[in-house]
């Protein structure tokens, strides 16, 4: 049987927090809207850029969009060079590719996600890479459907690793594993909270999960 592990991004291969929050913040001082506290701030890592507006401004689709137009004014040109790989991920990467198909599925829009795999150097070890639309309409649920729509066979076995709630819900939505990692932006009650299989603590720890 094929196993095929689809990979969230931020918070899960690359710690991108800091220029996901300085985009946050341009977007935020530009369209003159009030800046919550980190805490809060954080919470936009991860799920789609539109829901986390519509929960907390009350934003509606189109006022939405535009604020994410705004958003990548910053992103496009800085923020997506801010990021740096976690520890133990090339090499984790490395090994999953020989002897499986290693899948990107992510909220963030493809064409960054592509560009992000090429900027650090990950692109090589992966089969295919899936993200949302341009304007972020799409739920972490569609995007995982479409990897496994192209890269799946009838006897696949797949997993979502991914560390949070949104990772862990768009795996049961479609019927598939889900494996919580705790060093990236959530924690260990958002995955309980969610329903994840297995939770674990550091790359590594996913190696006999997926051997087994």
């Amino acid at each position: 049987m094929k196993k095929i592990v689809l990979f969230d991004l931020d918070g899960t291969l690359t710690d991108s927090s800091e220029g996901i929050l300085a985009s946050i913040r341009y977007m935020m001082e530009k369209l003159e809207l009030v800046i919550p506290d980190d805490r809060v701030l954080k919470s936009f890592i991860g799920p789609p850029l539109t829901a986390s507006l519509s929960e907390l401004y009350g934003m509606a689709a189109e006022e939405a969009e535009r604020a994410i137009e705004v958003y990548r004014e910053y992103y496009a040109e800085k923020g997506i060079q801010q990021l740096h790989v976690y520890p133990e991920i090339p090499e984790l990467l490395q090994q999953l590719s020989h002897s499986c198909i290693v899948g990107l599925a992510t909220s963030k829009p493809q064409k960054f996600a592509e560009q992000i795999m090429e900027i650090t150097g990950l692109s090589p070890f992966f089969t295919g890479f899936f993200g949302a639309d341009m304007r972020g309409r799409d739920s972490k649920s569609d995007v995982i459907r479409r990897a496994i729509k192209q890269l799946a066979t009838e006897n696949s076995e797949v997993f979502m690793v991914g560390d949070r709630k949104y990772d862990i819900l768009g795996a049961k939505n479609n019927g598939i594993s889900s494996i919580g990692v705790l060093y990236g932006f959530g924690d260990r009650s958002e995955l309980e909270a969610a329903g994840a299989d297995w939770i674990i603590e550091t790359p590594t720890d996913l190696y006999p999960i997926i051997e087994q």
